[in-house]
């Protein structure tokens, strides 16, 4: 798969355009660097003054710390819905914000039952939503030549808010049929702010639905999710890039017949196993270790695991999710120089730098070689 996908241009590309035809499959001029959650920390909140919470509820916080993940750290992509509570609070979900080096955060248990589903009418007019869609607007307006890639929240993840998740998934096993109801009627708020966003601008949207690895079977992911993920890739007319943590390369296949255009993977599951398992390198994005790797060690360590990735023939290489708040800034800058060296590295480079990069058992642990 590297070999078939290892075909340079030499027509320099745009962001925008190498990101769209990395996921088309079509050759390129270097590989893509793709944040599908968020490529922010501390120190880019300090060097732009857009500090959280207030960047989760302020355009033009928002649009001045989302912009920093192009023009600092060198992503072809800018990713501007930093946390997964945005169309909760716009929804009435209570949540605790958190100061700037820690995640706003879902509180209280709202439902018991698909019944207790109430949303307000106006919800998408909330501040938190009209945030969103007035930074991805203003990025268009900044930046034509990026790609803006939204956020809306999947029907399970969306459960774990408004039930909690241990409500969620005892529900899911006590009585299957109300789960199911309960995730037909949460995807339609999936649905309305992914088409919101896609008018605001966005050129593609990651759909966060946390069925992970470690919680949820592959059998589950088909039983629950499979038809809805279907439905949602039929219903928004824009790429949508899933994503799941944890080890998922036992629902790997499935995804890849839903219509989601990419699947952002966790370092749990190597890219050569991924690739296999999905069928298709092009619907890959990821998989570089937050907590190990972008968290605790330096550089080279970011940039052999982008190597490794990208000669399994994956072209769109980020963090395998949010990144930790205090990740220093030269382990994410890391990425982008991996993407821009790759096609000059010779195959014996490719090979020593593949080397380097640690490898994880199911629990993220590393694996001592």
């Amino acid at each position: 798969m590297a070999q078939e996908l290892d075909k340079w241009i030499e027509t320099e590309l745009t962001p925008k355009e190498r990101v769209t035809r990395a996921m088309e499959g079509k050759p390129l001029d270097r590989p893509a660097a793709v944040n599908p959650t968020s490529n922010i920390n501390v120190d880019l909140m300090n060097l732009t003054n857009s500090p959280f919470p207030e960047a989760h509820r302020n355009p033009e916080t928002m649009t001045n710390l989302a912009e920093a993940g192009h023009t600092i750290l060198g992503f072809d992509t800018i990713m501007p819905v930093f946390s997964i509570i945005a169309e909760s609070v716009a929804l009435g979900i209570p949540v605790d914000w958190m100061e700037k080096d820690n995640w706003a955060t879902c509180r209280g248990v709202l439902c018991h039952a698909p019944e207790d589903l109430k949303f307000p009418k106006d919800w998408i007019k909330n501040e938190t939503a009209v945030a969103v869609l007035d930074c991805l607007k203003e990025l268009k307006r900044r930046h034509p030549e990026v790609y803006i890639i939204g956020k809306t929240m999947g029907p399970w993840t969306m459960g774990y808010h408004w039930f909690g998740t241990e409500n969620f998934l005892l529900m899911s096993y006590d009585d299957p049929d109300a789960t199911l109801k309960a995730l037909h009627i949460m995807k339609e708020t999936t649905i309305e702010f992914g088409l919101a966003q896609m008018e605001a601008g966005a050129d593609a949207l990651t759909v966060p639905d946390h069925a992970t690895g470690d919680l949820v079977s592959g059998e589950y992911y088909h039983k629950f999710l499979y038809d809805l993920h279907c439905e949602l890739s039929e219903a928004i007319p824009i790429p949508l890039i899933m994503h799941i943590c944890g080890r998922t390369v036992d629902r790997m296949g499935w995804i890849g017949e839903t219509g989601f255009a990419s699947f952002h993977f966790d370092s749990k599951n190597l890219p050569n196993e991924s690739v296999e398992a999905i069928g298709d390198a092009k619907k890959l994005i990821g998989n570089i270790n937050n907590p190990t790797v972008l968290f605790t060690r330096g550089p080279e360590f970011a940039y052999a695991e982008a190597v490794r990735a990208m000669n399994a023939g994956v072209r769109c290489i980020g963090p395998e999710c949010a990144v930790p708040l205090i990740a220093p800034t030269e382990n994410l800058k890391a990425i982008g120089q991996a993407v821009r060296d790759y096609p000059t590295l010779s195959e014996a480079k490719r090979a020593e730098w593949e080397a380097m990069a640690p490898e994880y058992d199911i629990m993220g642990t590393v694996i001592e070689k």
